[in-house]
């Protein structure tokens, strides 16, 4: 009724309270530090932001990071924030020196909100400035002042920043660091700022060539360019690429030094700039996805006053340099059309390379043709009689309300098929069921999605065979057993996807389906149990004698029981590229090649049978005990 909702309804929050409330809006998600993307490295980002800044206005070239346990400093040797306007800068929502162009003409933030969002959702935050042989420093908890220095001291310590934090379990839970993530952000930091050195717990990270050492770098030890890389410069402007052997494009862009990693604007300017100054150069109208295929490269520019898709800024909106001034797309063309012809002219040999590679990707592009229109012949002789998929309503290549929600399930054989089918919200969960095991993808060529049924009708369902711009479901779940033939199946996918889809994974669409293990239950209470250690607790909860259930296939669930687990409460893994890309050849060569003593040979050393498990579970239970019964 009208009368129940009265003024007394409506709240104004603060919005210290609101990042706390949604912080999401603000970092994207929260996480617990297994993903590269997960909040607490967000906060980390947004900190380290701020002292790049100063080293691109031509302030201090060394920024120390230091990482104790949960709590991470990082001291830069800029200006340093003016004293008096610390707290202001610290907690005072869209205050900061970025608003003026001429003061920070190129820089990462510009809505006045990271560094605050890193305070308002740590336990502990303490910001110090260093500044005209003066000090002044305030600590905060959960986004509150603890202690403040109302009066700046004397100091003799050269200029710049401090800012030391702790994420806020209370917001993210328990989380742990992964320090191989800090430390590839650190390296896109230095490849991006030549001359700058990054100090992390005494590894330092610097970069005399940018781009053309980041593409080095990732390309070590995995695909080899097949012409030297070609790295061109200019103002507001850095590219690096070459082509390999592989056939998918890989790509690595930035903005203002901030890894745009899903693309945007300049990533298309240049995708398509590529394309038109080859074209131009050779005569030949060549197809782009001929000329653009086996490609890797790294894209960097400079833009006034980014606009980005969201907060985190990982997609440039931008479709200007700068306000007013000439668009992305002219100004990417422009740049390649000129540098990029040039090289061509002046490196004959290595356009003559390039030149080869586009033509044996034009022959293969048309041998696929032919396999192409078979498979498609088939597939619709198949079509009405295939039970392969099952479709939800909702498709994410649409503008739905639901559309960021639905997901397919791959599972394997009909009975975890039937159990999911029966189990799943029909609006926004499909569900693809495979044979078997599939094929063993490694090493093959792209004819195999077309030439191989279960993947050619994959392909299909997902509708990725052009690309990703039609993906039919945001998540892509891997719904396997918790057995040896389940895990195997699992990594036959993953291969599949990485061999020929890697932007699937790569823009984070692929995620592992967690259910429990075990059931265990009285005649009061179930529970479901992930991990052996949930399962303790539910044992050590639940008295003396629970009956427990162990878990080994989907079709095992019951339907009532299989309902929660693929619900609102449904657990995901997402699977993540290494990071770095160049270990994704070494371990399929490893794991998935056809070098079956050395993998045997791993496997006989690092064997561990059921007994030495148990034994090492019934030390740990004592190890455990051990303090209680002393007590």
């Amino acid at each position: 009724m009208a009368s129940d909702y009265t003024e007394d309804h409506i709240r104004s929050l603060e919005p210290r309270e609101h990042i706390r409330l949604r912080p999401g809006m603000y970092i994207g998600k929260l996480g617990d530090g297994s993903s590269s993307d997960d909040g607490i490295y967000i906060l980390l980002k947004e900190v380290i932001d701020n002292a790049i800044d100063e080293f691109v206005m031509g302030h201090g070239k060394v920024i120390e990071i230091e990482l104790d346990e949960k709590r991470v400093r990082v001291r830069d040797y800029g200006r340093g924030i003016p004293l008096g306007k610390l707290m202001d800068c610290a907690s005072i929502i869209n205050t900061g020196a970025k608003y003026d162009s001429e003061a920070f003409k190129k820089s990462v933030g510009l809505n006045g909100v990271g560094i605050k969002a890193a305070n308002f959702l740590s336990s502990f935050f303490e910001i110090q400035a260093f500044r005209e042989k003066k000090t002044k420093a305030i600590e905060f908890a959960h986004g509150l002042v603890a202690e403040e220095m109302k009066k700046p001291h004397s100091s003799d310590e050269a200029t710049g920043t401090v800012v030391t934090f702790e994420p806020d379990v209370e917001i993210f839970g328990e989380y742990e660091w992964n320090t191989e993530f800090i430390e590839q952000m650190l390296r896109n930091y230095a490849y991006l700022n030549t001359g700058l050195t990054l100090d992390f717990n005494g590894k330092k990270f610097k970069s005399k060539d940018g781009l053309l050492d980041l593409l080095k770098e990732n390309l070590e030890g995995g695909e080899q360019p097949i012409y030297p890389i070609i790295h061109l410069v200019d103002h507001d402007i850095e590219v690096a690429f070459s082509h390999t052997e592989q056939s998918g494009e890989e790509y690595y862009s930035f903005v203002n030094g901030q890894n745009t990693t899903m693309g945007g604007t300049h990533l298309a300017a240049f995708r398509e700039a590529i394309v038109n100054t080859i074209r131009t150069h050779f005569k030949k109208q060549f197809e782009a996805a001929d000329i653009r295929s086996g490609i890797v490269a790294a894209i960097s520019i400079k833009v006034e006053e980014p606009v980005f898709e969201s907060q985190t800024k990982t997609k440039l909106g931008s479709t200007q340099i700068a306000p007013k001034g000439e668009t992305v797309r002219t100004f990417v063309g422009n740049f390649l059309g000129r540098h990029l012809d040039n090289w061509l002219h002046r490196n004959r040999e290595a356009a003559g390379t390039m030149q080869e590679k586009i033509v044996r990707s034009e022959k293969e592009r048309k041998e696929i043709k032919g396999i192409k229109k078979l498979a498609r012949e088939r597939a619709k002789q198949t079509k009405v009689h295939n039970k392969k998929l099952r479709d939800c309503r909702v498709h994410y290549n649409t503008k739905h309300k639901l559309a960021d929600e639905t997901m397919v399930f791959l599972t394997e054989g009909d009975s975890a098929s039937g159990t999911i089918t029966r189990a799943r919200d029909v609006d926004i969960q499909a569900v693809f069921s495979l044979r078997g095991k599939p094929l063993n993808t490694f090493g093959m060529s792209r004819k195999v999605v077309y030439q191989n049924e279960e993947f050619n009708l994959l392909q299909a369902a997902l509708d990725i065979e052009d690309g990703l711009d039609n993906l039919r479901y945001n998540k892509v779940v891997i719904a396997t057993d918790a057995d040896v033939d389940g895990m195997h199946i699992r990594l036959l996918l993953i291969t599949f996807f990485l061999q020929f889809f890697p932007d699937l994974i790569r823009e984070g669409h692929v995620y592992i389906l967690q259910t429990p293990l075990f059931r265990v239950r009285n005649k009061k209470e179930t529970r479901y149990c992930y991990n052996d250690e949930e399962r303790h607790a539910a044992i050590d909860a639940l008295g003396p004698n629970p009956e427990m259930t162990r878990f080994k296939g989907l079709g095992e669930i019951d339907l009532d029981e299989f309902k929660n687990f693929i619900g609102p409460d449904i657990r995901l893994d997402p699977v993540e590229m290494p990071p770095k890309p160049k270990h994704i050849e070494e371990m399929l060569t490893f794991y998935m090649g056809k070098n079956t003593p050395d993998r045997q040979e791993f496997i006989i050393k690092n064997l561990r049978v059921e007994t030495d498990l148990i034994e090492e579970e019934e030390q740990e239970r004592a190890e455990l005990e051990a303090p209680a019964s002393a007590a």
